[in-house]
């Protein structure tokens, strides 16, 4: 009997579940339970797809002698990647074409024979014309309409990987850690990838230079630190990955503000670039227009940094992003392309994997060049806990770029006269303990995140988490609770990934969207009502019972030493 019962759970339930079995004949079973059962196509379709992933994993695909039949749309993708031989693609296409002739397999082998031979096809055989945005846009003089003017610079050129490190009362947070880690792996492979003029840099493109410049220089991973004191936490960003690290301290940037925090992120992406004003600073350390891609955190002050740069260096965003990867992209869409029928691969695009609003499926976002225009720097926010810390390296070398500007008054304009600051309301990350509670907490919600807090205090190390039920709920907090009522302690997909050694969710149901947020803890204790909550299915522990039984008997343990025993004993009742 296998462990999951798929007539037992709704389809949406069953992507993320299917995804985490890795035995072919445990999946098999499932099938077999579900063709008894409920018998519907979509569960079957996305069993027997897992099936070809598990045994198809470590097998090697002989493109020339596959029986293409065998093989979903997406596996064709996959496999014609990479292949450079265009007489071994014509041999495929007409072997589907001979055979279940899809439409969507044969476009992405035409795609691939495009790319490697050039399209066939000539479009409107017309040379895209420029037109200035004054003549294009004559009635627009708003002035966001000017970002519709928005044009690429002559010969621009872009390089590096720069990484905002946010940081916390003089600290780095965990986040910047992890970004500077992630950066330095992708900046590492790219550095072994030759550069190409395949990157859409033809005369119908605005791609910029792709790969290292024309003496194959590597590009570089780039640390940005604004505040009060961060200058002496240069070494340790260089330690965790950055080549270079450029540093304005200043005592009014104490507090994250908008406007000031926004101008010097700007001005040093835009130093050393072609100088179309005063604003851009001429520089010894850079001498490329603006960065390539462009990461920060999805804190609460990430968040709103990482819209204003990109916004004021005419890019795009995407933001809450948990997985990054550099790769080259087919493009047909002729708003990219310049004309309808051309296909351009574009080389080293940062692909940002971003969950979607039902947690079950993931979107890659894209940020490419169209012709006369640039969109650069490729943006992404990312969500705390994506990636692992990597060890610092105290050998590690790097440059330090103390940046001089003028910031003007005005920028200042706003005064923070009195604020409270939450021990541990901030980041969640980083701790040995999370105490999350939820929904359940309805009867008395006071006292519920009361008993939570409680637990916290117990831990040498804790923090209390929200799930997004008790959030956007309207229950009504009093006194000091209140303040712990916000979306910076929220986790899930749209809130903050923790993965800490134990993982205590009281009163959660365990929704796929607070799931992949909190399931790679090491230990996680439910603590639920309902003996079929979802997640009971990923919990190491199960207590059945009210949380304000079972939570104070938890705090009693751990202030006893022996939570351990406590859970064991509490699970198994």
């Amino acid at each position: 009997m296998p462990e999951i019962d798929p007539t037992d759970h709704e389809i949406a339930e069953l992507g993320p579940k299917v995804k985490d079995v890795d035995d072919a004949d445990e999946l098999r079973e499932m099938l077999e339970l579900e063709e008894g059962g409920e018998d519907r196509a979509p569960v079957k379709t996305l069993i027997e797809s897992r099936i070809e992933n598990v045994e198809g994993e470590d097998e090697e695909i002989d493109p020339e002698s596959v029986d293409l039949s065998d093989l979903t749309v997406a596996d064709i993708a996959n496999l014609v990647r990479d292949i450079d031989d265009a007489a071994v693609l014509e041999d495929m296409l007409e072997r589907e074409r001979a055979g279940r002739d899809r439409k969507t397999a044969k476009g992405q082998i035409e795609d691939r024979i495009e790319s490697i031979e050039g399209s066939d096809e000539e479009g409107d055989g017309e040379e895209l014309e420029y037109v200035p945005p004054e003549e294009k846009h004559p009635d627009l003089d708003h002035p966001t309409a000017d970002k519709q003017w928005v044009e690429r610079l002559e010969d621009a050129e872009y390089r590096d990987m720069w990484v905002y490190c946010e940081t916390q009362h003089g600290e780095l947070i965990d986040v910047s850690m992890e970004m500077l880690g992630k950066a330095r792996q992708l900046m590492d492979d790219y550095n072994e990838v030759p550069a190409s003029d395949a990157s859409g840099e033809s005369e119908d493109s605005s791609s910029g230079k792709y790969g290292g410049d024309e003496d194959g220089e590597p590009e570089n991973v780039v640390a940005v630190l604004i505040g009060d004191s961060v200058s002496g936490l240069t070494d340790q960003v260089i330690e965790y990955g950055a080549d270079r690290v450029v540093t304005l301290e200043d005592d009014r940037l104490a507090r994250f503000r908008h406007k000031p925090y926004t101008e010097i992120f700007c001005s040093m992406a835009r130093a050393g670039g072609q100088v179309a004003d005063d604003d851009h600073a001429e520089v010894d350390w850079k001498d490329y227009d603006e960065p390539r891609y462009t990461v920060f955190p999805a804190t609460n002050n990430g968040r709103d940094l990482s819209a204003l740069v990109q916004g004021e260096l005419d890019s795009g965003l995407a933001s809450d992003c948990s997985g990054l990867y550099i790769e080259e992209a087919m493009i047909s869409n002729p708003a990219k392309t310049g004309n309808p029928g051309d296909s351009v691969e574009f080389e080293r695009i940062l692909h940002m994997k971003r969950p979607d609003f039902s947690g079950f499926e993931y979107s890659t976002i894209l940020c490419i060049d169209k012709p006369f225009r640039d969109f650069h720097p490729q943006g992404a926010s990312v969500i705390p806990g994506s990636f692992e810390i990597p060890e610092a390296d105290p050998e590690r070398e790097g440059e330090v770029v103390e940046y001089e500007m003028d910031l003007d008054e005005s920028w200042f304009g706003v005064d923070v006269t009195d604020y409270d600051t939450l021990d541990s309301g901030i980041d969640l990350t980083g701790h040995d303990v999370v105490v999350a509670m939820g929904r359940g907490i309805g009867d008395s919600p006071t006292e519920g995140i009361e008993l939570g807090l409680d637990l916290v205090d117990a831990f040498d190390d804790a923090a209390l988490g929200l799930s997004r039920g008790v959030i956007t709920s309207s229950y009504n907090f009093e006194g000091h609770v209140e303040g712990y009522i916000g979306e910076d302690r929220q986790i899930g997909e749209s809130g903050q990934v923790v993965e800490p050694d134990v993982y205590v969710a009281a009163g959660i149901s365990g929704a796929i969207q607070h799931k992949v947020g909190m399931d790679e803890s090491d230990t996680i204790v439910a603590i639920n009502s309902d003996p079929d909550a979802d997640i009971r299915g990923f919990s190491d522990y199960f207590v059945e019972g009210d949380l304000f039984e079972v939570v104070p008997r938890l705090t009693e343990a751990v202030e006893a030493g022996e939570l351990a025993t406590a859970v064991a004993e509490a699970s198994d009742d």
